[in-house]
């Protein structure tokens, strides 16, 4: 197969490349054609899904979900899986100028003729970006106005766990691990379109549909067929939560309660999916080699799902548990092949906690004596403070990386006991001793700032801390070393312990921001901040219910794009569209949930459930927990 053949839409390639060069910086991410890529024609397969990412390019080609889904799905024969961006502006700019539409990377399909699109929705500042994807793909972004024939339009990932701000756009959401359901759900649908008599498309003619035809025949395959495709879909899985059926309760205090359905045989609860054993599922054995450079240009390997900690305020332990652990064997096997056929070097063993993985000493001896004669160095994203992080640094070289990555989270014993972080001085300073004295010279520690009860000694006690690192590296090395404290605003998220707590205010976080900085002595010793802007949409957004949907679509339609940039977030888009809806912040976002009362995503289920995790919550009260909820307490 050679030339044209391709690609779905030639004429769609040739305006493209037209356009690329001249008007549009980073041209390599938008032509595909990788080392890697998958094609297949789509006379070759019966159904088409593209999985869609909703951030730029350089972002998304280092989710190592969508690698593996995209793997996965393309081992089936009869459906293809295709990628998906969303174009910075001035690429978008671009596409309505010359009234093209947005496509997929393998064959230039536009996104209103596949038969899926599935968005993964890795954190609430991409909200915006799926409008806007969706729009440049000529998919009506409101789910009720989408004839039948229009793709299903599918949402998972972490933010899935509190669906609600996004359900007027998503059709249906996957609630839990994607390996097995995404492609049984893609199935399904397909098989649900052919039994409808709803053609696939085949091609289209400079990105739309031959002879000037509207996108979705609404006469042929009216929304309510669609409704009732979505209804069966509904009532088969039970990982799947389709908003479209679940009516929302609007409580006296304006507050929103937990969605019921409205249907017979739709489940009241969703149930995550857990995939039960990792070794069932190889990762991506031959995966993309990106034409730009990426933020993460490396191999990775998922080594263990779930996280032995059980932090307070973590979303990721509760909705990747239980613990599931790749073999050895596995993922030795993968990166010997990996970094034979990419001919990339460095290998990443990712998991959320990585040097706790049961075998790991052995895991790394093993890698060091196949992979790493090679030239292949290895890296862990962050490693967990405990007795054993003296050893594991050990395991690690300077080779390609001189810097360290930590996530102490706070400074302080009786903070770290309250939100379950496991962490001493002791070890801390034994494991940057081993890093100071293996070459390491750069430290990055991640904190957190507006915990409940918090102190102005917890945060002093950031500072110092730090600075007693750097003051051991200036004794061990004979120059001072540099010590990163990255400091983010606690957003309490949804499924997790610290769910019934409130944010704290953007005047108490502008003024611990301050505190943290007046403090600082050493200049070795650098001291960064998550915007704090950004930090409150971002708790609108995670902790909102289904209303926020309409300040989502009036930001996006005033502008909004890429929110999760600097360079690009417009605070004053958001602010505006917050206030024109009367949408009241001060409860959504500030005022705490009380213990007895339903909230927004109490219908999403998580592994660890509401009761272990009101347990949790108690105990980490101030001074431990209150008087009034001892006895509570002992019950649960």
């Amino acid at each position: 197969m050679t030339g044209e053949r391709y690609f779905f839409d030639p004429g769609l390639r040739r305006s493209i490349e037209q356009i690329l060069l001249p008007d549009v910086q980073l041209p390599g991410q938008y032509i595909g054609g990788e080392l890697g890529e998958t094609v297949k024609t789509a006379d070759s397969v019966c159904g088409r899904v593209g999985f869609c990412f909703p951030d730029v390019y350089t972002i998304g080609m280092s989710n190592y979900g969508m690698l593996v889904l995209y793997s996965i799905i393309n081992q089936h024969p009869d459906m293809a899986c295709e990628r998906v961006f969303c174009p910075f502006p001035d690429m978008e700019k671009v596409l309505r100028e010359h009234h093209l539409p947005l496509y997929s990377l393998e064959t230039f399909t536009p996104l209103w003729a596949f038969d899926v699109l599935g968005f993964t929705l890795q954190y609430e500042l991409g909200y915006s970006n799926v409008l806007t994807m969706l729009d440049l793909g000529g998919i009506p972004i409101h789910r009720t106005t989408r004839p039948a024939d229009i793709p299903l339009i599918v949402g998972g990932g972490p933010a899935a766990y509190n669906p609600e701000p996004m359900s007027d756009f998503f059709d249906l959401y996957n609630i839990g691990d994607g390996e097995e359901i995404f492609p049984e759900l893609c199935s399904f649908w397909i098989d649900l379109r052919r039994e409808a008599g709803i053609p696939q498309v085949r091609q289209s003619s400079g990105g739309w549909p031959d002879g000037g035809r509207k996108i979705g025949d609404s006469e042929r395959f009216p929304y309510e067929l669609r409704r009732e495709m979505l209804l069966t879909v509904a009532r088969k899985f039970p990982w799947v939560y389709v908003p479209e059926f679940y009516d929302v309760p609007r409580r006296a205090s304006g507050r929103a309660g937990r969605p019921r359905p409205n249907q017979e045989g739709v489940p009241e609860f969703i149930q995550p999916a857990i995939l039960k054993n990792l070794n069932d599922f190889l990762p991506p054995q031959n995966p993309i080699v990106p034409l730009v450079e990426t933020v993460q240009d490396r191999i990775s390997i998922e080594i263990m799902r779930g996280c032995p900690q059980k932090c307070r305020f973590c979303q990721s332990s509760p909705i990747k548990r239980p613990l599931r652990f790749r073999s050895i064997e596995q993922i030795v096997k993968t990166a010997e092949e990996t970094t034979e056929k990419t001919g990339i070097r460095d290998v990443t063993l990712l998991s959320l906690s990585s040097s706790e993985y049961p075998k790991f000493e052995e895991l790394m001896t093993t890698l060091r004596d196949t992979v790493c004669p090679r030239g292949v160095t290895l890296s862990v994203p962050s490693l967990r403070v405990n007795h054993q992080l003296s050893d594991v640094m050990k395991s690690l070289t300077t080779e390609k990386s001189s810097s360290i990555t930590m996530a102490p989270e706070a400074a302080r014993d009786e903070m770290r006991r309250r939100i379950a972080k496991k962490v001493t001085d002791e070890d801390l300073m034994k494991g940057c001793r081993a890093a100071f004295e293996n070459g390491f010279y750069r430290i990055k520690m991640y904190f957190m700032c507006g915990f409940p009860g918090e102190t102005d000694e917890d945060l002093d006690g950031i500072i110092e801390l730090c600075e007693r690192v750097a003051r051991l590296g200036k004794e061990i090395r004979g120059r001072w070393p540099t010590i990163i404290a990255n400091v983010s605003n606690l957003v309490p998220k949804p499924q997790t312990p610290l769910q019934w707590d409130a944010m704290a205010s953007a005047d108490y976080l502008r003024n611990a921001h301050k505190r943290l900085r007046s403090a600082k002595r050493s200049r070795s010793v650098e001291v960064k901040y998550h915007d704090l802007n950004t930090s409150l949409l971002e708790g609108l957004m995670t902790r909102g219910d289904r209303s926020i949907g309409r300040v989502i679509e009036t930001a996006w339609r005033n502008g909004a794009r890429l929110d999760a940039w600097n360079d690009y977030f417009q605070n004053s888009v958001w602010t505006d569209a917050i206030e024109s809806l009367g949408v009241n912040t001060e409860l959504i976002v500030h005022t705490p949930f009380q213990t007895d009362e339903e909230l927004p995503w109490d219908h999403i289920l998580n592994y660890v459930g509401k009761e272990k995790q009101l347990k949790e919550y108690l105990l980490s009260r101030p001074g431990g927990p209150v008087a009034m909820d001892q006895e509570r307490l002992r019950n649960l």
